[in-house]
């Protein structure tokens, strides 16, 4: 919270009723009474100049829908559009909005409200990316896959948490697949069209207002194929994008991004030692990632 103050103190904000809203891989501070929360990465692999540069990725495709009157949460009107750099860190300024529908920990939310919740979200999703098709800035492709798993797996060899020698290896195989696939995607799936993406499951960052449903969390915003933007939604959610979109999901391609979406949990086992509770929440998913063919080159025996 010190970190939030400070810079918005220094950017003319008054921040005399700082709260926290949310403090697990990033920390959201409201500057109370100003309507603006800053997010505080905490967790962060990458360093702070890496940061900065993905920040200001997402402050310009966020800001670029706000402008457009998407429905997004807005990079705060009251400081300029640029990450702020203190002590190490790289923080960003938003809008502050108010909840009015929150489904609550995955654990303590009915599982059919959340598979309603996720369908209808996913619906929406196909409608940002009809928005995000005319977005004129130059992004990488799939940059929260590569380069950005190098580093956590470089640090999982040294720290392999739960992962044995044979998920190292795979884990390893799978990433030298994905730099392959990601250098040139339409050479591998034919069909793939690449546009601009929310990068970070849209279905699940959604905030439900009293005014409408906004998109938040644009962190991971990259281009690639929708496909990415889709896994792990399941058949409601892909049907329901399919009926808005009016376009059909190669089903090749989910299953290999989804396969890309679980390694991608399995490099976040790298930032278990700065938080021990996030051990426990990842091993159903790297369980399905083992249960699952390993990730191969499209053709590929």
């Amino acid at each position: 919270m010190r970190l939030a103050t400070t810079a918005g103190r220094r950017l003319g904000l008054r921040a005399d009723e700082p709260r926290v809203l949310h403090d697990v891989f990033n920390v959201l501070v409201h500057l109370a009474p100003d309507p603006v929360v800053v997010r505080v990465p905490t967790l962060a692999l990458a360093s702070v100049t890496e940061q900065a540069a993905k920040q200001r990725h997402e402050l310009a495709v966020a800001g670029w829908l706000a402008d457009r009157g998407a429905p997004v949460v807005r990079p705060s009107p009251l400081v300029p559009r640029e990450p702020v750099e203190i002590e190490g860190k790289s923080l960003t300024f938003w809008e502050f909005v108010s909840e009015v529908d929150t489904l609550g920990e995955p654990s303590e939310a009915d599982p059919g409200r959340l598979e309603e919740h996720f369908a209808e979200q996913t619906g929406w999703t196909a409608e940002l990316h009809a928005l995000l098709a005319e977005y004129p800035g130059e992004l990488p492709v799939l940059s929260p896959l590569v380069p950005a798993l190098a580093e956590p797996l470089a640090q999982l060899r040294e720290r392999p948490q739960t992962l044995t020698p044979a998920d190292l290896g795979r884990a390893e195989r799978e990433y030298q697949v994905l730099e392959t696939v990601v250098r040139d995607l339409p050479a591998h799936f034919p069909g793939a069209r690449l546009r601009t993406l929310h990068g970070d499951a849209p279905f699940y960052n959604v905030l439900r207002t009293a005014e409408g449903y906004l998109f938040n969390d644009f962190e991971d915003v990259t281009r690639g194929p929708a496909e990415w933007d889709l896994t792990l939604v399941g058949p409601r959610g892909i049907a329901e994008y399919e009926r808005v979109s009016g376009a059909r999901v190669d089903p090749a391609l989910l299953t290999f991004m989804e396969g890309a979406r679980l390694l991608q949990i399995v490099g976040a086992l790298a930032i278990v030692p700065q938080l021990p509770e996030l051990g426990p929440m990842l091993e159903p998913s790297i369980a399905q990632w083992r249960a699952r063919a390993e990730l191969t080159l499209p053709g590929a025996e």
